[in-house]
């Protein structure tokens, strides 16, 4: 990756300003002509969102798109639609014992409606205040009720594969658990035992840690610091750890950059959030984490614009010859990039940047987003529903479509790179204003 060192945020206002009118176009159309009663809209096909029957981990990502569109643009129409849905659509979400996405959805709604009542933004309320926080803590002990404890002490959230099953992209749902914790609350278990939200949190995030990410420190064969696994196995009879997986990656030894991604940007936050609740005793291992995987995106992980391949293993790569010395070719005959992959991992360079005040970091953020925010990533077409485009759901299975012509997928969204584009593009718009950056908590 070639980072521009020159790219400031005011250099970026006029691509976000372009994002947010194209922003407001694509939640109108898809609160339109969208069913609910479908299930959750995941991601595009000829321009159109549909639902896929695995796991209901995106609806928050469609009704919190409004309320950053309210944030960014102060658009009265987004928040009541965000307000509206959220209270109309998102209950079943908080108590879904089934999941380990309650970062997305719920902090995404619930939790931007009551940051943005805490920022000023909108009216202090206190019942609807009171409805916001109720939901946070209640989503909070749900996600932190899915736990694996291990033999040595601590433990982690398991992912719907099972409580053998640890994925790296449950450390953005940490958030959850923050929020819960913010607020007050805890998980009470059975003798009425209190558990900490706080220390589940970095249970996990230490676990995350500790067996997703690589170090270069001979783990094994293929330990290259920096790289992330998707899975980590575990003998849920002794509570050891067995193996690393691959869910939607290549191979367990390759890294799958959408997983990569979420580590980075969920590392960041992390470290943003034990800072500000003064509790930094896990901070060295997240940040050795956080330095780690964003230096691996930007080595080793993506093409000379920040955009990276969905996996960097993939098994035709190898075709493109000497890909990362060029933009990335999302037209190409041979692999997929991943644009959605792209929108999660700058928002972690910048986070991670900005705590650090590292230079590097951050102005990779802005070299990333830079090349998102235009074509032919950004999707001025008004017929499309989705705002970043070649976003990969799941390669393996062959879920994403492949328009005829083409050999594999390209020009279709996803929700989740949709919406970590309008946050990425908001925190810059904030700094690029002096303005206090979003903390997406509350």
């Amino acid at each position: 990756m070639k980072i521009d060192a020159k790219i400031r945020p005011a250099d970026l206002s006029r691509k976000i300003s372009r994002l947010w009118e194209l922003s407001a176009q694509k939640i109108r159309s898809i609160e339109h002509v969208y069913d609910p009663a479908k299930g959750s809209p995941v991601f595009t096909v000829r321009g159109r969102y549909t639902a896929r029957g695995w796991t209901e981990w995106t609806q928050g990502f469609q009704i919190g798109a409004a309320l950053l569109q309210f944030d960014a643009t102060d658009e009265a129409e987004f928040l009541e639609l965000g307000r509206s849905q959220t209270a109309r659509l998102m209950a079943p979400h908080v108590s879904h014992a089934g999941v380990h996405d309650h970062g997305f959805n719920n902090v995404s709604t619930y939790g931007n409606l009551r940051r943005l009542m805490a920022e000023g933004r909108i009216p202090d309320n206190e019942w609807e205040r009171n409805f916001y926080e109720l939901a946070l803590k209640l989503s909070g002990a749900t996600q932190a009720r899915r736990w694996t404890p291990l033999p040595e002490g601590g433990g982690f959230i398991y992912s719907f594969n099972g409580p053998h099953s640890l994925f790296v992209d449950t450390i953005r749902s940490l958030r959850a658990l923050g929020a819960a914790h913010q607020l007050g609350h805890v998980l009470m278990e059975e003798n009425d035992r209190r558990i900490s939200l706080l220390d589940r949190l970095k249970a996990h995030a230490t676990a995350t840690a500790t067996f997703s990410v690589y170090y270069g420190e001979g783990r094994d064969a293929y330990d290259v610091r920096g790289r992330t696994a998707h899975e980590a196995i575990f003998n849920i009879n002794d509570g050891c750890f067995r193996c690393p997986n691959s869910q939607q990656g290549y191979s367990p030894f390759s890294t799958w950059t959408r997983g990569l991604a979420w580590a980075m940007c969920g590392f960041a936050e992390q470290l943003e959030f034990l800072r500000a609740v003064g509790d930094e005793s896990i901070t060295p291992l997240l940040l050795k984490a956080a330095r780690a995987t964003c230096d691996f995106y930007i080595a080793r992980a993506t093409a000379a614009d920040g955009i990276p391949y969905w996996d960097t293993g993939a098994p035709e790569l190898h075709r493109l010859g000497d890909w990362p010395s060029r933009p990335a070719d999302p037209f190409n005959e041979h692999e997929p990039v991943d644009g959605s992959a792209a929108a999660i991992a700058a928002q972690g360079l910048l986070r991670l940047g900005a705590y650090l005040k590292n230079k590097n970091y951050w102005q990779a953020g802005l070299t990333v987003l830079n090349t998102l925010l235009d074509e032919p990533y950004l999707s001025a077409d008004a017929r499309h529903q989705g705002l970043i485009l070649h976003s990969v759901y799941h390669r393996p299975n062959g879920w994403d479509h492949i328009p005829r012509g083409r050999k594999v997928p390209c020009g279709e969204s996803s929700m989740w790179g949709d919406y970590h584009a309008r946050e990425a593009a908001l925190y810059v718009q904030r700094a690029a204003a002096g303005q206090r950056s979003p903390n997406f908590y509350l």
